[in-house]
């Protein structure tokens, strides 16, 4: 009966998500190579790295994009090989005491000279190509729906979360004899049958074969898009800071005009930097990037290290305050919290980004082909049998006796 309940659950759980794993699938695929096809379709807002040069240090970098920008505040940027990345934000008005208008939120500039290389409205098709691989992004986060699209994928992650633990159930044999000898025809495909049995054999073998992958990537969207349930759930778990410890370093109004220029910050933050590198035994590589947040009234300083778990972005950092130049928070690439390491490895698996591996990163490319296949079978499999179903009893009401008339 339990068995019996659960093909159901599983069957109209599927159904549901169908659309969705699609989606996430196709969407996923291409984000896989999302730097590469971005570098392919916009050249122009890339760099042609020279032999030998080093990138200008970040706060010079910061420097010259607000004085080519005055009217932008720069947020977040990464100093890569070929790019910055600049997140960016309008300055307040003096005169209005509203922010200015801008018509781009991302700013890029070559990290050897610091020349203005593009800037975009991330994913505004309108703006046409540059945008492409941002709007695919933007599908695949909240289907380019905004906080809503967030949240309703968030929830679709959460019951794909559960699903896999049924799906994975409903594979295993049913009644006596030997389990591993029954369970082991649940992980191959018998390629010589009818088409029907290939697609349910693809359907069971392949959620087997990706399993593991499968939960990853549902709970690591959850951890993405429904971050209250998912920092619920780690806190009973594991040892977790929560994002909302976070909110402790809020000002009660936001500080536009730290008392710190770039350089200043990003002294104090190589000195702290090195300080915890010391503490925690970790070798710097490089200086990674900065950013400064009003709303907290600090500068971050982020580094690549040798214990990195990504391959890119930042496991390392810390938080310098705007205007004293003190320590506020520590970001390490692991140990601190048990729950927040886990959380980092979950992020670089999602991302295909562990320790920039190809292979994994074709993995990812791979999987996300594989759920759409997982997805497609799974409503063939429904489709047959609800055919097979309906001509069954269609067949009994033409055969049922007709009663004789007294």
């Amino acid at each position: 009966m339990i068995h019996r309940f659960l093909v159901w659950l599983h069957r109209w759980t599927g159904l549901t998500l169908t659309i969705f794993l699609v989606l996430v699938g196709i969407t996923g695929s291409l984000l896989a190579f999302k730097t590469k096809i971005d570098r392919v379709m916009n050249p122009q807002i890339y760099a042609n790295p020279t032999p030998g040069t080093k990138p200008l240090d970040p706060a010079t970098l910061a420097e010259r994009a607000e004085a080519q920008f005055p009217r932008m505040r720069v947020g977040f940027f990464e100093v890569e090989r070929e790019q910055v990345e600049i997140k960016c934000r309008p300055r307040i008005d003096p005169a209005t005491g509203k922010p200015f208008i801008l018509n781009f939120d991302q700013v890029f500039l070559d990290p050897y000279t610091g020349k203005f290389l593009g800037h975009r409205m991330f994913g505004d098709l309108s703006e046409g190509r540059i945008n492409i691989m941002p709007f695919i992004y933007n599908l695949h986060a909240s289907m380019a729906l905004g906080a809503r699209g967030e949240w309703v994928l968030g929830v679709v992650a959460l019951i794909w979360t559960l699903d896999s633990f049924v799906g994975f159930y409903l594979t295993l044999p049913q009644g006596r004899g030997s389990f591993w000898k029954r369970w082991k025809n649940a992980w191959w495909v018998k390629w010589r049958s009818t088409f029907f049995r290939i697609n349910f054999d693809i359907h069971r073998a392949g959620g087997l074969w990706f399993w593991l992958l499968v939960f990853v990537f549902a709970w690591s969207s959850v951890m993405l898009a429904l971050t209250p349930v998912y920092e619920r759930v780690m806190g009973a778990l594991f040892d977790y800071e929560r994002t909302d410890a976070m909110m402790s370093y809020m000002l009660p109004q936001p500080k536009d005009n730290p008392k710190l220029g770039w350089h200043e910050a990003q002294a104090a933050g190589e000195r702290l930097m090195n300080e915890q590198a010391t503490k925690y035994h970790l070798t710097i590589t490089r200086p990674f990037g900065m950013g400064y947040i009003p709303e907290f009234g600090v500068y971050t300083y982020d580094v690549r290290t040798k214990q990195d778990i990504r391959g890119h972005g930042w496991d390392a950092g810390v938080w310098v305050d705007g205007d004293t130049g003190e320590l506020r928070k520590v970001f390490l690439p692991y140990g601190e919290h048990t729950g927040n390491t886990i959380s980092t490895v979950l992020w670089g698996l999602h991302y295909g980004d562990i320790r920039d591996i190809f292979a994994y990163r074709a993995l990812v490319f791979i999987f996300g082909l594989v759920i759409v296949i997982l997805a497609i079978t799974g409503v063939y499999i429904w489709w047959k049998k609800r055919k097979a179903r309906v001509l069954a009893q269609s067949r009994a009401r033409e055969l049922k006796p007709v009663g004789v008339k007294t």
